[in-house]
């Protein structure tokens, strides 16, 4: 073999390579910075939620009128992500330009979008047996999820009703995914975690953050296609759409309820 050949280099296609403009890992210092990002963020949620209580004189969601609990389904969520994207705009790695988009891997990509709709899609042939096995198995009254108890038997009006179907659709998946397949993804992968790790320890607290210890199980499931639209991707993106696809059914059967139109 002559001197200005080269072996080829085995490709190993079993591995996604990683888009080209994602940011590269950055050692353990920075994976601790965006921990303490992703923390802040969550005593942010929990800090709004007592303050919304305490504002208006309950701590029983189910005694608040209409518009306050929709607050208190929408603002600690959505402050929890703001904080969130604030921290890592300010602490992340890179150029200030475009940092927050790098680093929680935001990227608007249609293929990417397809996968993240197809997984969520398909993620349904396995939750929604999933769901009503679990609840076959723990009763009825004890498979609904905290949003489902404290919105039974409660009636609201159209206003309402659309705005509380849209946060459970749209805004609840975009800010969760924010803080788990965002800034804690991001956290681990600077720790050079392998990515099927970083995806079983997002799924993990992405479960246990519900603090709904009985539905655990269940939201681990639930997890799994949203998550795998994150690992294949590399894009933050794909996991949100994965994310609102699975919610769109409870989203649906909640304004029903809701509305009068189912019993």
């Amino acid at each position: 073999m002559s001197d200005d050949q080269t072996e080829p280099v085995p490709v190993d296609d079993r591995v996604t390579p990683p888009p080209s403009d994602a940011a590269p890992a950055r050692g353990r210092r920075a994976g601790l910075t965006l921990i303490a990002v992703f923390l802040a963020a969550q005593l942010v949620m929990v800090a709004a939620s007592v303050v919304v209580l305490l504002a208006f004189g309950g701590s029983d969601p189910a005694l608040l009128e209409d518009g306050l609990l929709i607050a208190l389904l929408v603002v600690p969520t959505a402050l929890g992500a703001v904080v969130a994207v604030l921290g890592v705009a300010r602490l992340g790695g890179g150029p200030k330009a475009g940092r927050a988009r790098r680093e929680l891997a935001i990227r608007w990509n249609g293929r990417d979008i397809g996968i993240g709709l197809a997984l969520g899609a398909g993620g349904l042939v396995l939750t929604l047996p999933a769901a009503a096995l679990w609840a076959a198995w723990v009763g009825d009254e004890q498979a609904t999820s905290a949003v489902g108890d404290v919105f039974a038997g409660r009636e609201l009006g159209t206003t309402a009703a659309v705005v509380t179907f849209l946060a459970v659709w749209l805004v609840a998946p975009l800010g969760e995914e924010v803080l788990f397949r965002g800034v804690l993804w991001r956290a681990l992968e600077n720790w050079g975690l392998n990515r099927w790790v970083v995806f079983a320890v997002t799924s993990l607290a992405f479960s246990f953050a519900h603090l709904e210890l009985l539905r655990t199980p269940l939201l681990l499931v639930l997890s799994i296609p949203i998550g795998l639209a994150r690992l294949f991707t590399g894009n933050l993106l794909a996991s949100v759409v994965a994310h609102q696809v699975n919610n769109f059914l409870p989203a649906v059967a909640l304004l029903l309820a809701t509305t009068g139109a189912l019993p």
